[in-house]
């Protein structure tokens, strides 16, 4: 049997697809049970309705395995449970996003997040010895697992141990299990269809007296008597497992009842196994969801109807602390559990890099969107043009001067969202300065007189400014370059093309594009007392911890733990910072640089007597070097910071810092805000470049 099967690529895409349609389909009714569903809704066979322009809501069944998936881009392929309790701590934030926080000793995430931040190690962290097994046998350890699925294909044992490593973290036993079970139940899928053979393959790796295969057994053999009326079924569940037979919020038990349920009465079928799964209720959004990869995966895109993907148009919110990531896409996520699952089977990467939206999958629209005075563009496709995978727009008619765009969100204000319980917050995905590039084309019988530029659009601003336009010549592919300027105070909310027509004659046609992608240093100022608070913190800024506003002089963060506040892209490298600040109480003041999440960055601050420069490993700031300096509170101080590959240059007025970090330097990063504990400091405005 080869390393990995084929259609790997693809499989993963429709695996990671289905769950995210599976989420969403179950989230509105999340909690109902089966006869509040039954009465007041009927038939759920498709999305209830968003609010008018709204995208759909981070969820923890979505954002969760992302950062599961930085374990190994971190830690690489052997991860252990260790490394994956550092990864929670390092990639969420402190009982904020990401997780439902409702308490020590009541939500089971919160429980062990507060255990591993306070030096208890896994698997003590999650397990019933400490917590008890009403905290850890909830239902968290299976909501997440089918990463592991995904990235383990067609290996129940190393993908169940996978998850057994991660579920160990915040959960014990048949939470543990739950995890082995729906990993294994997506790796098998890759090679097995038929659900019967999926659930007892799953049940393998799992050990035969639990609760849990005890339960699976019992729902298997009453489907194999009974095997026409799923609603039979639901009540016999409901009669041995169900929410009254166990303790807790929401057990693992009785949803994974439902999920085996609702694959034996689903029959294969993408659509109804989903339907069932939801109208069955409880932990909807999780337990369809888990359904939808296994489905996903089994039976491939081809399998998946139109229906879920065209409101879904590939797009899906995370939280996190790197805000940045989590604005997304389906095809995007689906290539990074691509890369990782090749990583740990010891295939090779492929050496080309992988552009931003490069539309490669079957039907992958990467989240784009068209606009235009008269709905000058009437639908968007995927399809292969000249062997290569590309988006196809058609245009219904564009007149002369007249102007339509084709476009991506970058940024997502709490208005845009349709819920924000889980959200951690966002940084634009773009910066000013940095480099676009576009490739395009319209074929050979289109018209000679279409022009197309590149644009961003501010949100702060509510302008638009627009790149150089070319002339598209008919049947070759052309390519648009374009390097934004430096702006003030600017939040890029969108990034895209925009079409003019210069003939008299109607434009009905179509365009390709081939990929949007964009890169480079950025180059922007932001006065920070301008900025809006959303999430928790400054527009297009995430933070840790700590009380963070803005007021009518800056952004101001203060807090009894270390406090920090954090923008930009995880792959940033070389920049040069200038940071005006305040110290207005405390010993620790400063300016966070390379920061690659919670636990590792490098910072130059303000300490008692002393302009320090540090370098924070694990969560622990280690002083490298310093100067002395006597700085005042109230007073208005400018640290200036350039860095380049691994040698770090900070001034403050008339000293200087410089120092090269010669053992495991940080090479790319975020840069942030530092406040210390029991401090308060005023963040006035930033320059980067």
């Amino acid at each position: 049997m080869p390393k990995l099967p084929p259609q790997y690529e693809e499989k993963v895409y429709a695996g990671w697809l289905g769950k995210c349609i599976g989420v969403r389909f179950g989230a509105p009714v999340e909690n109902w049970t089966y006869h509040q569903i039954r009465d007041y809704i009927g038939t759920l066979d498709k999305y209830l309705p968003l609010a008018e322009g709204k995208v759909f809501q981070p969820d923890d069944d979505t954002s969760v395995p992302m950062i599961l998936l930085r374990a190994i881009e971190d830690y690489g392929e052997n991860v252990q449970a260790d490394d994956i309790a550092k990864t929670l701590l390092n990639y969420i934030g402190d009982q904020h996003g990401t997780f439902w926080w409702g308490g020590y000793g009541i939500s089971t995430e919160h429980t062990a997040y507060l255990n591993i931040k306070n030096g208890i190690n896994p698997p003590l962290s999650g397990s019933i010895e400490l917590n008890g097994a009403t905290v850890a046998e909830q239902i968290g350890g299976q909501i997440f697992s089918d990463i592991w699925g995904l990235l383990i294909p067609g290996n129940i044992k190393k993908a169940a141990d996978f998850a057994r490593k991660a579920s160990s973290v915040t959960h014990d036993r048949n939470g543990i299990y739950g995890g082995m079970f729906i990993a294994a139940l997506v790796s098998a899928a890759f090679y097995c269809k038929e659900p019967v053979v999926l659930i007892n393959e799953a049940l393998k790796v799992i050990p035969e007296d639990s609760v849990y295969a005890q339960m699976v057994c019992q729902v298997l053999g009453y489907y194999q008597t009974n095997p026409s009326e799923w609603r039979a079924c639901y009540d016999f569940i409901d009669k041995r497992f169900g929410y009254d037979k166990f303790s807790g919020i929401v057990h693992i038990i009785p949803n994974a009842a439902i999920i085996v349920m609702g694959l034996l009465y689903g029959g294969g079928d993408f659509s109804r196994t989903l339907q069932i799964t939801n109208m069955a209720g409880w932990d909807t959004d999780c337990n369809v969801g888990n359904v939808g990869a296994v489905m996903g995966v089994a039976v491939g895109i081809e399998g998946i109807p139109d229906y879920w993907r065209l409101s879904q148009n590939d797009m899906f919110t995370a939280s996190g602390l790197i805000g940045s990531a989590n604005i997304i896409d389906i095809p995007n996520a689906a290539s990074r559990i691509v890369s990782m699952g090749k990583k740990i089977s010891g295939e090779p990467l492929f050496m080309e890099k992988k552009r931003r939206y490069d539309f490669e999958f079957p039907g992958a629209t990467h989240g784009f969107r068209f606009e235009g005075d008269q709905r000058n563009i009437l639908d968007i496709q995927q399809l292969n043009f000249e062997d290569r995978g590309s988006l196809k727009g058609i245009v219904r008619l564009l007149k002369k001067k007249q102007d339509m765009s084709l476009f991506v969100d970058t940024y997502f204000h709490p208005k845009d969202l349709q819920s924000s319980f889980y959200a951690s917050g966002f940084s634009p995905t773009i910066f000013p300065g940095q480099s676009l590039e576009a490739r395009i084309c319209i074929p050979k019988d289109g018209p000679e007189s279409i022009l197309v530029g590149l644009f961003v659009y501010d949100d702060e601003a509510e302008v638009y400014h627009q790149g150089p336009s070319i002339n598209l010549v008919p049947g070759v592919w052309q390519t648009l370059n374009w390097k934004l300027p430096h702006l003030y105070n600017a939040c890029i909310g969108k990034v895209g093309l925009r079409f003019r027509n210069l003939s008299s004659d109607l434009w009905r046609g179509i365009f390709f594009l081939d990929y949007l992608e964009w890169q480079g240093r950025p180059s922007f100022t932001q006065e920070l007392s301008h900025l809006n608070m959303e999430y928790g913190g400054a527009e297009g800024w995430t933070y840790h911890r700590g009380y963070w506003r803005v007021e009518d002089d800056g952004y101001h963060g203060s807090g009894v733990e270390i406090n920090e506040s954090y923008t930009g892209d995880l792959y940033w490298s070389d920049v040069d910072l200038d940071l005006t600040l305040k110290p207005l109480i405390g010993d620790l003041h400063g300016l966070l640089f390379r920061v690659k999440g919670a636990l590792h960055s490098y910072a130059a601050a303000l300490i008692p007597g002393k302009l320090a420069l540090f370098k924070k490993e694990n969560g622990k700031f280690t002083e490298v070097t310093s100067i002395e300096f006597n700085w005042k509170y109230n007073q208005r101080y400018q640290i200036i910071v350039n860095v380049h590959d691994a040698t770090i240059k900070v001034k403050l007025e008339d000293v200087t810092l410089e120092w090269t970090d010669q053992e495991l330097p940080y090479l790319t990063g975020q840069i942030g805000l530092l406040c210390g504990a029991n401090s308060h400091t005023c963040f006035e405005m930033i320059h980067v470049s």
